[in-house]
């Protein structure tokens, strides 16, 4: 006697699961970019946020002005700090996330294209105006990240975007 065994999935059922699999991933996938796309704001953030704490206490360690430097450089967010005196083009430059851009939002002081923030030998900023560096996402979004130079003394925060605008800008 031969036993023949039926059990397995026909091809409607087969169907039916690489739908609903289908359909849980169409959902889901928007998220998890709009999700990994915020961490890596966040990310970026934290770094020129250290970088610049880390300028003003080399400033008020060695006693002389320094500086935080950021630039965009083939599309690419770059970092760097360094006494005032070094020409930041001769400066270790260090490179943000690929997928994050300086916004337009950003208002420290430019020139040559490098945008500065400088610390005197006690931690304060050493030449207003105060200003800030605002990050946002090459694949769109609405998430911003922020971070500011508040006060002359060097006091320094960070927020993020917000649902309605101040002045004009949505990171305050």
């Amino acid at each position: 006697m031969k036993n023949y065994s039926n059990s397995g999935f026909t091809l409607l059922e087969l169907l039916g699961v690489i739908l609903v699999i289908g359909t849980l991933s169409a959902i889901a996938v928007p998220s998890w970019q709009t999700f990994v796309n915020t961490q890596r704001l966040n990310t970026a953030q934290d770094q020129v946020h250290r970088a610049m704490r880390q300028a003003q206490s080399q400033a008020k360690t060695q006693k002389l002005t320094w500086q935080a430097s950021f630039r965009e450089n083939n599309g690419i967010v770059q970092w760097t700090i360094h006494p005032a005196s070094v020409n930041p083009a001769n400066a270790n430059w260090n490179n943000l996330d690929v997928n994050v851009r300086l916004d337009l939002e950003t208002t420290l002081q430019e020139s040559n294209g490098v945008r500065r923030i400088k610390f005197d030998h006690m931690g304060s900023v050493d030449q207003p105006p105060l200003g800030r560096i605002t990050l946002s996402s090459k694949l769109g979004g609405r998430a911003k990240r922020c971070v500011f130079v508040s006060t002359i003394l060097g006091t320094m925060r960070t927020s993020r975007e917000q649902t309605t605008a101040q002045d004009g800008k949505y990171c305050y």
